[in-house]
């Protein structure tokens, strides 16, 4: 069984030993997985009929694992006939955080009280008092965020904006705060807590804590209507807590990192997740 692992070249740089340690665990599992880069492939319609090209020539492989965020690639790959983890429905509403809040308040699960706009839109008035929170609606990892105080600083941040955004109200949620839950196809693998005491944002790359987190019977619930509800491979699913308490929907990392996870227990993700694609596949 032949696979891709799709990285852009910088992302291939930053992570080059999880790289090393996908293609090994594929190894051990009798499967033959090439790191292919974003940059070298050349997607489109040849002779009428949907290709893929990599450095010029036309190619194939059983499945490919697409870490870099690119729906229509992963479109494309699924139209030609490879399959693709995570799956193009998977990359095409969870890689837009609007999207994303649209299709788990349709779960009946809570959201942020939030509002979205394209790049060019200056929103007049403003549909949320100061403070906010502004975010990239396909910002990862905690950037392109920040908390806005006052209209100065709005005028300021607006500037930045070129891609859609989200205006969100941070009320009756608790800052520096959230939990990530990682899954493989329909079950919870672990949840890390990450709390950040120096910023609103909890990621443990911003300077957060972590630890490993055990969830209640509500919050297993809660997951569960998610992942029953699409077909994942590995992601991770991040929430917020209310000031009571309670999981509240932030966002879905289709290509999830497993950094915090390897520190805190010795669970081998990704010996589980290519034990996931080989089943999958056969």
């Amino acid at each position: 069984m032949n696979g891709w692992l799709i990285y852009t070249k910088n992302d291939s740089i930053r992570n080059k030993s999880y790289i090393d340690w996908f293609i090994d665990e594929a190894k051990k599992q009798s499967i033959h997985l090439t790191l292919l880069l974003r940059e070298n492939i050349s997607i489109g319609i040849h002779k009428n009929k949907p290709v893929i090209r990599a450095n010029g020539k036309e190619i194939s492989a059983d499945f490919a694992v697409v870490r870099t965020m690119d729906p229509f690639l992963n479109r494309q790959l699924e139209q030609i006939g490879i399959t693709v983890f995570n799956n193009r429905i998977i990359s095409e509403t969870f890689n837009h955080k609007a999207h994303a809040y649209l299709a788990i308040q349709q779960l009946g699960i809570p959201v942020p009280q939030s509002y979205f706009f394209p790049g060019k839109i200056n929103p007049s008035p403003l549909p949320l008092d100061f403070p906010f929170v502004v975010k990239s609606a396909k910002g990862k990892g905690g950037k392109q965020v920040a908390m806005i105080y006052n209209q100065k600083e709005w005028e300021a941040y607006r500037q930045t904006l070129t891609e859609d955004f989200i205006l969100q109200s941070p009320r009756q949620i608790q800052a520096g705060k959230d939990l990530r839950v990682f899954i493989i196809d329909k079950k919870i693998i672990a949840a890390v807590l990450r709390i950040n005491t120096n910023d609103f944002r909890a990621n443990y790359s911003l300077g957060g804590t972590a630890s490993l987190y055990t969830l209640n019977k509500t919050e297993k619930s809660t997951i569960q209507r998610i992942i029953d509800a699409y077909e994942f491979g590995l992601a991770g699913i991040d929430f917020m807590f209310t000031d009571d308490g309670q999981l509240i929907f932030n966002e879905i990392e289709d290509a999830v990192g497993s950094r915090t996870l390897s520190m805190l227990s010795d669970i081998n993700i990704l010996k589980e997740y290519i034990r996931f694609i080989k089943e999958k596949m056969q």
